[in-house]
């Protein structure tokens, strides 16, 4: 166990010797009102790597030179373009290429796979998700149910923490997946809360859901590129991740598209198509009659949105380089630093210190992101930092989120984000 040190001396020379710490100067650094800030909001949008818009410029010179004939005569011609994407992406959420596209927008995905993996019928029809699931994975399941003539209170089972706590016991989900049995058409949970920053256990998850016969998925908005993934070896049926956050992909950038093996071949499954998902050596030929392509590409609608994707190609070969458990090993350490930080500003200042952590201790519960519950202070403290050049996250009613992201922050960002903490608590 490493034993920590509130100094800058310390952090300082845990940055020395980070093998990563390179990467920092591989990203542009907000700086606000002459003061370069303290960005701990990755888990939100993810900063913009140096080499973005040498990627993206690639891409318009080629519009402008080749006109339509871009899309066969680029240097990555745009017809394919999304396969250069493709083997980089599936690295992060350990999965096979068959099994993944890059490709539409989160929700976009999420609703696509649903057309697919909800397949309600009289008696098999229930949906189990978390309590306080991002807004967008709340709205889409309504509408799914609602599309399929159920009420969303009928159809949809939230399971939430129990009461007085912050946290869900995965116990419970569990409990609540077999509870439902054969009344169960499909699990849709959140791989990390967004409130929370909880990080399930997808694995047992999925093999529960299986257990009584539903399908399982995940949105993985908060998971990828932030924790350890294996899509395939732990048998989800589909999942789907937004690029823009941990993955430093552009503000609503791209998104990606898991299907499990298993149904790269299901033919029969429902889905609603788009010509860039029928099969590629026909699909010029204009003839009606959909004929998927195998695997996740099946799913595709329109041809790529290119500029997009060559931020996300920015950003998807930084990580190729460095590899996932590099970034996994790092932001360990540094998220259980600034856990030690916070919580030895809490033990020295007592009674005037009035928050607490509500993410999981455990570190294999977690990725990068702690919630800090301010009782009593909130949005004041929240304020507070953000004047002193910290870039946070706030969720009402009262939760600050702080995300320490491997590739760009350092231990010295954290400890100096403890000072303007003390400081803004102090004032």
């Amino acid at each position: 166990m490493v034993a920590y040190k509130n100094s800058l001396e310390f952090a300082k020379e845990k940055d020395k010797k980070d093998p990563l710490n390179p990467y920092r100067s591989k990203f542009h650094i907000p700086v606000i009102n002459g003061i370069e800030t303290i960005y701990f909001t990755g888990n939100s949008l993810g900063l913009q790597p140096k080499s973005t818009k040498e990627y993206i410029d690639k891409e318009l010179e080629a519009w402008k030179n080749w006109g339509v004939e871009g899309h066969f005569e680029a240097e990555k011609p745009w017809f394919s373009y999304h396969e250069f994407l493709t083997e980089k992406a599936a690295k992060i959420v350990g999965a096979q290429p068959l099994e993944v596209v890059i490709t539409h927008s989160l929700t976009t995905n999420l609703h696509l796979l649903m057309a697919s993996f909800y397949q309600p019928t009289e008696t098999r029809y229930k949906i189990i998700c978390e309590k306080k699931a991002f807004p967008s994975d709340q709205y889409a399941l309504e509408s799914q149910a609602k599309f399929h003539g159920r009420k969303p209170e009928e159809a949809i089972i939230e399971v939430g923490p129990r009461e007085g706590e912050h946290l869900i016991h995965e116990e419970d989900i569990i409990a609540a997946i077999n509870e439902a049995g054969e009344s169960l058409a499909m699990v849709m949970i959140g791989g990390v809360n967004y409130y929370t920053g909880q990080l399930f256990d997808m694995e047992k998850i999925t093999k529960a859901g299986h257990n009584v016969g539903a399908f399982v998925g995940f949105d993985l908005a908060h998971a990828a590129g932030n924790v350890k993934l294996e899509l395939h070896k732990w048998g989800v049926d589909f999942a789907a991740w937004c690029s823009y956050k941990y993955l430093n992909s552009s503000p609503g950038g791209v998104s990606g598209l898991f299907v499990h093996e298993k149904h790269a071949h299901n033919k029969e499954l429902p889905r609603f198509a788009g010509w860039w998902g029928h099969d590629k050596e026909t699909r010029f030929l204009m003839e009606p009659g959909f004929q998927p392509i195998p695997g996740a590409e099946g799913w595709q609608l329109s041809n790529a949105p290119v500029l997009g994707m060559a931020a996300h190609l920015a950003s998807l070969d930084i990580f190729d380089e460095v590899g996932m458990d590099a970034l996994i090993e790092k932001r360990k350490d540094l998220t259980n630093y600034l856990e030690f930080l916070i919580n030895d500003i809490s033990d020295r200042l007592g009674d005037a210190c009035t928050f607490e952590i509500i993410t999981p201790k455990n570190e294999t519960q977690r990725g990068a992101q702690l919630s800090i519950l301010a009782h009593g202070m909130g949005k004041p403290l929240f304020d507070a930092i953000t004047k002193m050049g910290v870039i946070a996250d706030w969720r009402e009613p009262n939760v600050i989120r702080i995300a320490p992201v491997p590739l760009y922050n350092s231990f010295e960002d954290v400890y100096r984000f403890s000072e303007c903490l003390e400081k803004a608590i102090n004032q």
